[in-house]
């Protein structure tokens, strides 16, 4: 599934969360998707609390997301993140994210744009996973 040439993200949505591990490996498990980078608060990397990590997307783009704390920089509360994924196969990213244990928001249908489902992730987040690509571009 992944896509060695997609290119590099310009756009992160980014997010904080009260078990960022957690949620690493929940994006992981359930979605597919990689960790790119995760720095934990301790010299060496690791640590409970993860101060930066990127993950990618295998069709291209990615997401960061760090440990909340209160550092007054960066304000977004856990669980308010609503992010749209794209993927050739949806019936298999439904199975996969019901086997991870994502709550079901809505289950995976034919819309007039394509084929799709919406989960919440363990932090609240929601996530809505489907086959439609956007529009082109103009120009």
């Amino acid at each position: 599934m992944t896509t060695p040439d997609a290119p590099l993200p310009t756009v992160w949505p980014a997010f904080r969360a009260r078990d960022a591990r957690a949620l690493i490996r929940f994006l992981v498990d359930a979605f597919g998707f990689e960790e790119t980078a995760v720095y934990g608060d301790q010299p060496d990397g690791s640590g409970d609390v993860v101060a930066h990590a990127e993950l990618s997307w295998p069709l291209g783009g990615g997401v960061m997301l760090g440990s909340v704390w209160d550092d007054g920089a960066w304000p977004v509360q856990p669980g308010s993140a609503a992010t749209y994924l794209v993927t050739d196969d949806v019936d298999a990213a439904y199975a996969r994210a019901q086997a991870a244990g994502a709550e079901v928001l809505q289950e995976l249908h034919d819309a007039g744009h394509g084929r799709e489902f919406a989960v919440r992730d363990p932090e609240g987040n929601l996530w809505s996973v489907g086959t439609y690509r956007g529009q082109p571009r103009r120009g």
